[in-house]
């Protein structure tokens, strides 16, 4: 099983996936780890402050061909970053599709605006991020609410963080074998 988790932000994208792999013994693959690694090494001009649109451009193809692998080989693997494009089950058939979990974590403005917090306090808590820009409560409000209306748009279900992150998290870890359909952005 592939299990691919994108979202916002701040969302607890690594968190998730981390969780998984210690529950599940799923390895997982950080997409930004694989995005530093291309630009270390002078692949690729980009930098980390490209714009994400280029970024998902050019990383996606690399990931996309790493699950069609993973999926040859019966193997099973956690993919999370924020560069999965809106339309990335066009890249797959259905012999790779019924292989594939999406996940994409959003938080809801309320949550945002109650809890930042909280969200900033524990930015850290997976790795040390080398926080480059400040993040403001409108920022990711707007970062989420691009996350959810695009994935909205191609008929993704989103996952909305609405009150209690880690019940919600555990929520995820309970019924991820299951179709993630409580509690979604409809």
């Amino acid at each position: 099983m592939i299990i691919l988790i994108t979202g916002a932000s701040h969302t607890g994208k690594t968190l998730l996936a981390q969780r998984m792999l210690e529950q599940f013994k799923y390895p997982y693959l950080s997409i930004d780890h694989l995005k530093m690694g291309l630009i270390r090494s002078r692949n690729t001009e980009l930098t980390p402050l490209s714009d994400d649109e280029a970024l998902t451009a050019y990383l996606w193809p690399i990931v996309r061909e790493m699950v069609k692998t993973a999926i040859e080989n019966e193997q099973n693997l956690i993919v999370e970053g924020c560069y999965i494009p809106l339309d990335w089950r066009q890249d797959f058939d259905e012999k790779y599709l019924s292989s594939i979990r999406f996940i994409c974590l959003a938080m809801t403005d309320e949550y945002i605006k109650s809890y930042f917090d909280a969200v900033i306090k524990h930015e850290s808590d997976i790795e040390s991020r080398l926080v480059e820009q400040d993040i403001t409560i409108d920022g990711l409000i707007a970062e989420n609410q691009r996350m959810i209306e695009g994935f909205q748009s191609v008929g993704e279900q989103v996952v909305l963080i609405k009150s209690n992150y880690e019940q919600r998290i555990e929520d995820i870890l309970q019924t991820f074998q299951k179709p993630l359909d409580s509690d979604v952005a409809s």
